[in-house]
């Protein structure tokens, strides 16, 4: 009897420090099988849409008109519920009732309150600057509406109706040319995998998508590694940036162009409301007379570099 009990008491120590991991690992694997699985549900339903941009209204408000802002409520009644199966819509006021909790946890493990409009998910996406004798685009600062999905995922949906088509700005880059993002950027999508089951955290059931052009749209959801978050502040060349994510692990790689804009998108979901940056970061993106793009992460340019001479910062995704 005696050794029974011991013998069974040894294996409930075993399986006390090792079901967490396993669970672990079980939940990673679920939810990356469900995020591959709306990706690729997102990508084929908005590629059925002729374009992306003019629904809804957005009229800012006065001391005799109340503000209206049905823009983000309206490209999903009207736009998406045409190409995605989706049960519930709810509007800025009432996220919650569609699954989407109140607080979430960033990557770099920072608790934030959930965005409730534009310029809560990037004061940057909202403001105007002037550089170099440019003034940026900077879009509206509408408020966040979200849906439910018959599959269980919540999602909050980030809406800009002024957005614009891809102008070929990229293949006709030159040393110092650039251009902003803001206009691109078409809808930004915060999903939760489980609703209001946890951990509510980014990188594990909560993750973005980012869907840029008005026409011909692409929707981007870089993957980030979770030892990473923040990326690395060394300033290398283009091939050192290469060499950083490849020595770091097999599976890293530099992001393109795309994938950097949504990460500066959500990057206050990735680092926390308080993470504040100056630096630009290499893409995998090429441009003539070895050049190649990088972009600003306060500025929301992109840029095109020297990649023998210049130097940036490196953010690594996943393949």
């Amino acid at each position: 009897m005696a050794e029974i009990l011991l013998s069974l008491t040894i294996i409930g120590v075993v399986a006390a420090i090792t079901l967490p991991s396993l669970t672990g690992n079980i939940n990673e694997r679920t939810w990356n099988t469900q995020r591959k699985a709306l990706y690729a549900r997102f990508s084929q339903g908005l590629a059925l849409m002729p374009a992306l941009n003019g629904y809804g209204t957005l009229t800012e408000g006065n001391e005799s008109k109340s503000a209206v802002d049905t823009a983000a409520e309206s490209f999903v009644t009207e736009g998406l519920s045409k190409v995605l199966k989706i049960n519930n819509i709810c509007d800025s006021d009432h996220l919650q009732d569609c699954g989407i909790s109140s607080k979430i946890t960033t990557m770099n493990g920072s608790l934030i309150t959930f965005p409730n409009k534009m310029s809560e998910l990037n004061p940057l996406l909202t403001s105007v600057s002037a550089s170099y004798g440019y003034t940026s685009f900077s879009t509206l600062d509408t408020k966040a509406a979200a849906f439910e999905t018959i599959n269980g995922e919540s999602i909050a949906v980030f809406y800009n109706p002024n957005c614009q088509m891809y102008m070929n700005e990229r293949s006709t880059a030159y040393y110092g040319y650039y251009y902003f993002v803001y206009p691109k950027i078409c809808a930004n999508f915060v999903f939760d995998l489980n609703g209001n089951k946890g951990p509510n955290t980014v990188g594990k059931d909560i993750g973005f998508m980012t869907t840029l052009y008005s026409s011909d749209s692409i929707v981007v959801a870089p993957q980030l590694p979770n030892k990473m978050a923040a990326g690395t502040s060394a300033k290398v060349t283009q091939q050192g940036a290469v060499s950083i994510c490849k020595n770091q692990a097999e599976e890293l790689r530099l992001p393109n162009i795309d994938e950097l804009v949504a990460v500066f998108v959500n990057q206050n979901l990735i680092y926390g409301t308080s993470y504040k940056t100056s630096t630009a970061y290499w893409s995998s993106n090429h441009a003539p007379n070895n050049y190649a793009w990088g972009m600003g992460m306060e500025s929301a340019a992109v840029w095109s570099y020297d990649t023998s001479n210049a130097k940036w910062s490196v953010h690594c995704v996943k393949r």
